[in-house]
């Protein structure tokens, strides 16, 4: 059984940093953020490790995790929204006291997907990889990136529905950020394995490839157990993301995840869009999508939403979802169904 957690209008969100915080000639970014959410009526509570970073990371781990657990069994939180992502969130996810979590959403992306994964996996409580609080500075949102309000906000035994963004950004320019914080100037085509259409249904699970493969092997990446404890024998959907792996690496992760039994009744794959996916020694990263194709033998969609090339759609671990695309387009529909 997967619980969803609700976002409600004028709802307090708290703002921690479990892997990376922010250092001082940024924290403008920050701030702008929660005045941007203030002016929306939400109440913010902003925790000590935001503020400061140093060696790669917000804070000593058992500091981040005591102002992490304090948020996770605050009750008057409806959103836990980490500024962004970072290196080392797996330092933490062994001092998180899992059964005194109360249902509050965690949102963000990157190393952030390393808490979300354990959670879902650990608890059966959905997490929504999407926006990281940063990118919620803008003077107003992209279509996509701005849908994580209204998917927050889906309640129990509802659905929400997403549809592709029309546009995508190429490269950063951190120094001068449009109204809606990124430049969205190219083309969005999602792609099929084999060309044609696609449509897959399963429940979603993934995040940023490179710090959830850690997981393998852990009490915190039990596939197997949340499958028989929290699903109905339903298969899963992998949305992946790649922000630094070469294209070997990637393989090999995944092939990892393949021999761990992560894709073991696996309903379809997503992989987002990655600056990352050079080729190796003429090795390319479609060639690696082939394989994964005809090695699962299920669908395989690319170039999605997903990750650290924006916009990005908000995707809840542990709902169910209906994915159609035909023609460089998509629509994801998300169930919030027990």
């Amino acid at each position: 059984m997967i619980r969803y957690p609700l976002l409600t209008a004028g709802a307090t969100i708290g703002v921690t940093a479990p892997s990376s915080g922010v250092q001082p000639e940024l924290h403008g970014l920050v701030k702008q953020a929660c005045a941007r959410l203030e002016a929306k009526g939400y109440r913010l509570v902003v925790g000590d490790t935001v503020w400061t970073q140093r060696k790669a990371k917000s804070a000593p781990a058992d500091v981040r995790a005591t102002e992490l657990n304090a948020m996770l069994q605050d009750a008057r939180l409806s959103l836990i929204f980490p500024p962004w992502g970072g290196e080392l969130l797996i330092e933490v996810v062994d001092r998180i006291d899992y059964e005194a979590i109360k249902p509050t959403w965690i949102l963000g992306y990157s190393d952030t997907s390393v808490l979300l994964l354990a959670v879902t996996l650990m608890t059966g409580l959905a997490t929504a990889h999407g926006a990281n609080l940063v990118d919620a500075r803008g003077e107003y949102a992209d279509e996509t990136t701005g849908m994580w309000e209204t998917v927050l906000a889906t309640r129990s035994g509802e659905s929400v529905r997403q549809l592709s963004s029309p546009l995508y950004q190429l490269a950063w320019d951190h120094d001068n950020p449009t109204p809606c914080v990124f430049h969205l100037t190219e083309p969005t085509r999602w792609k099929t394995v084999g060309g044609g259409s696609i449509r897959m249904s399963g429940r979603l699970l993934g995040g940023c490839i490179d710090v959830m493969r850690h997981l393998i092997g852990t009490p915190y990446g039990d596939v197997k157990r949340f499958r028989e404890t929290h699903l109905n024998g339903e298969p899963l959907i992998w949305y992946l993301e790649n922000c630094e792996l070469s294209t070997a690496d990637l393989r090999r992760s995944l092939v990892q995840m393949k021999l761990a039994g992560w894709f073991d009744h696996c309903g379809g794959l997503l992989f987002g869009r990655s600056e990352a996916n050079r080729p190796t020694e003429g090795y390319t990263v479609e060639d690696l999508y082939l394989e994964l194709a005809e090695e699962l033998g299920v669908p395989v969609l690319y170039d999605v939403d997903c990750g650290h090339v924006p916009p990005q759609m908000t995707f809840v671990n542990g709902a169910r979802a209906e994915i159609e695309a035909q023609e460089g387009k998509a629509v994801v529909t998300q169930f919030f169904e027990a």
